[in-house]
């Protein structure tokens, strides 16, 4: 694969490869996945990205474990080796079954071995009230267009953007994304959305400095409150440590009516494999 191909170039060849709408991965007869263009890591050939195993745990989750009237509260996406372009499988279970919560894993496999493991804990939804509580400030305008696969950046005073050098400042981050499918043939429900755009951007906002990002995640968090509306996902950075080649950044998320959830990863230093975002 080709890491210097961009987001919109991968997004259409996928497109024309299987006839609709773009996925990071096709479904075969034998149950196994074939990943597509649209999977590839922008920063190393022959790697698949974060969020096409974001997407593609999220959404055997969902679909083999989530339940009506239980919202998917926290997904936990433990990245522990390095996925590539070769057939990928997923093998889940059921952890627990309770009236109030659920939980439920998947492994990503791939010759055998496990690439990544992911998490998901569901709550039961209520009509509870509770009393008022603190809630963080959010103010951000989102931008007036933009395409569903087309990451946009804002910094802190520029204004949104498609991402590219532009971007390589050390002001604060936000990103505004649609996301793609994570199968073809399975539209991406917003849950699935969440844990893709997440995935795409939580390092992105929180690491990206003024030379690119020098750091690559090892794992993602995402928590919500409920669950996204509408076609767009942003995240903001919220804060961003790193100490000895560790780095640890957290994000909020929100949608066009405001914030509904947050996600964090955890990095490491990649000097080796600087990330420079391309275009201007």
């Amino acid at each position: 694969m080709n890491s210097s191909m961009d987001l919109s170039e991968r997004t259409a060849e996928t497109s024309s490869v299987i006839g609709i709408r773009p996925a990071y991965f096709v479904q075969q007869a034998n149950g196994g996945f074939r990943p597509t263009m649209s999977a590839a890591a922008s920063w190393s050939d022959g790697v698949l990205s974060g969020q096409a195993i974001a997407g593609l745990a999220a959404s055997t989750l969902e679909r083999k474990y989530g339940a009506v009237g239980y919202l998917p509260a926290r997904l936990t996406l433990d990245l522990l080796k390095p996925a590539r372009a070769v057939p990928t499988y997923t093998q889940t279970r059921l952890i627990r079954h309770g009236h109030r919560m659920r939980t439920a894993e998947c492994d990503i496999i791939q010759d055998d071995w496990i690439v990544a493991r992911a998490t998901l804990l569901q709550y039961r939804q209520t009509n509870t009230s509770v009393d008022e509580q603190w809630e963080s400030a959010m103010n951000v305008i989102a931008p007036e267009s933009a395409e569903s696969h087309e990451l946009h950046i804002d910094d802190d005073g520029t204004g949104w953007s498609p991402m590219g050098l532009r971007h390589h400042n050390t002001g604060r981050k936000r990103a505004y994304y649609g996301g793609l499918d994570a199968v073809a043939g399975l539209p991406a429900t917003p849950f699935v959305r969440s844990a893709v755009v997440a995935e795409a951007a939580a390092n992105l906002v929180t690491g990206l400095g003024a030379n690119g990002i020098g750091y690559i995640n090892g794992d993602l968090t995402v928590a919500l409150s409920r669950l996204p509306r509408g076609v767009f996902i942003g995240v903001q950075a919220d804060s961003n440590f790193s100490e000895n080649g560790v780095s640890v950044g957290s994000a909020t998320l929100f949608d066009d009516e405001g914030a509904f959830g947050s996600s964090m990863v955890t990095a490491m230093a990649n000097p080796a494999s600087r990330m420079e975002l391309i275009g201007h």
